[in-house]
């Protein structure tokens, strides 16, 4: 009695293809058309064995390979639960991912659901541990490469850095960038008259916090403009933290601050050294004076739950030494240790007190 043929196990295999940048996309044949073009090539030499190509597109474009939080990509995970891929062909492995973690919890999935992975290039597959092995393997370097362009990078930047250059971002407020050269910064007239009023007033009043409710009071905002999405950002009150953050900033005088090295910028100063030095110096003996540390030994027992009466803003837990010894802790409402006793009466409430009315 003769045997029934036995039957090819059919695989529908969906095509993965990515590129890192959206550079010459548009063009007729596309790097992406090619790794289509020779991944169903690779599939219709397996005709004989079942497989056949799935109709689905997963392209991603101007994805990076170094997460997998790409929209082609999770479309593909999608189609894989829902039972209609079983093969997943790429043309190099490092299309699907660049990360050895993220790889490695794909490899997992993909067993999990049956589905058979495919480089073309690289002559190997997930159904023998030989292909597990070299997979690894070669993705161990592919990593490692992009470690490398990492390097490479943070490398550029710190030697333009050093050569006092401006590496993008928003300028510091006081300055904007040169609309000839985007990669330099130059002065905002009317914004740097507000920087160095702020300095003055500090020399003036030697407290930031009152140089924060002056501006306030005569009507000064933050810097405003729009995200890309349209939503506004700025044009608030001025803070102490915003004051603080001013008064330190070395790009006024002229220099750049890189992994604790102090480097001349290319962009002109605000404040002469001799003012922010004196602001500094001044800042540093009030400091010092103060005695104020954050509690890191004990966080206090309504951190974090704690609200202001009067503005509903969080109450900060901290604490005092007194001649060295004696420990005072309170609890600050952050509204008016930032803009001051105008926008909250209730600063400093005694810490023990409030915890043992509590605990009754």
């Amino acid at each position: 009695m003769n045997k029934e043929p036995e039957k090819k196990k059919h695989l529908v295999c969906a095509i993965y293809t990515r590129k890192s940048t959206t550079e010459r996309l548009d063009q007729d044949f596309s790097s992406l058309d090619n790794q289509r073009e020779s991944a169903e090539n690779y599939i219709k030499s397996q005709q004989h064995e079942g497989w056949t190509t799935s109709s689905e597109l997963y392209d991603d474009g101007g994805f990076t390979g170094a997460n997998i939080e790409r929209p082609a990509l999770q479309k593909l995970l999608n189609d894989i639960k829902a039972g209609k891929i079983n093969c997943v062909v790429v043309y190099k492995v490092d299309r699907l991912s660049r990360s050895l973690l993220d790889f490695s919890q794909l490899l997992e999935f993909f067993d999990k659901n049956n589905v058979v992975f495919v480089s073309i290039t690289q002559h190997f597959n997930t159904n023998t541990s030989m292909g597990r092995l070299t997979l690894n393997i070669l993705l161990s370097f592919a990593q490692f490469e992009r470690e490398i362009i990492s390097e490479r990078t943070r490398d550029k930047l710190g030697a333009a850095r050093k050569r006092g250059q401006w590496l993008g971002g928003r300028p510091p407020f006081g300055y904007r960038y040169n609309p000839n050269e985007k990669c330099k910064i130059i002065i905002d007239p009317d914004q740097a008259n507000i920087v160095r009023k702020v300095f003055k007033l500090y020399l003036e009043k030697n407290s930031a916090l009152e140089v924060a409710q002056t501006m306030n009071e005569t009507g000064y905002r933050t810097s405003s403009w729009t995200t890309k999405a349209g939503k506004p950002i700025g044009n608030k009150k001025y803070s102490l933290t915003r004051v603080i953050y001013m008064l330190k900033n070395q790009a006024y005088i002229g220099k750049v601050d890189y992994r604790g090295q102090i480097y001349p910028g290319l962009w002109p100063a605000i404040i002469d050294e001799e003012t922010w030095e004196k602001v500094n110096h001044r800042m540093e003996d009030h400091r010092k004076e103060r005695k104020a540390y954050r509690n890191t030994e004990c966080s206090g027992l309504l951190s974090k739950i704690l609200k202001c009466k009067t503005c509903g803003c969080a109450m900060v837990h901290t604490y005092v030494l007194k001649k060295g010894r004696h420990k005072y802790r309170y609890y600050y409402c952050s509204n008016a240790q930032k803009r001051g006793h105008r926008e909250c009466a209730i600063r400093y409430v005694n810490a023990q007190a409030l915890e043992e009315c509590v605990e009754h």
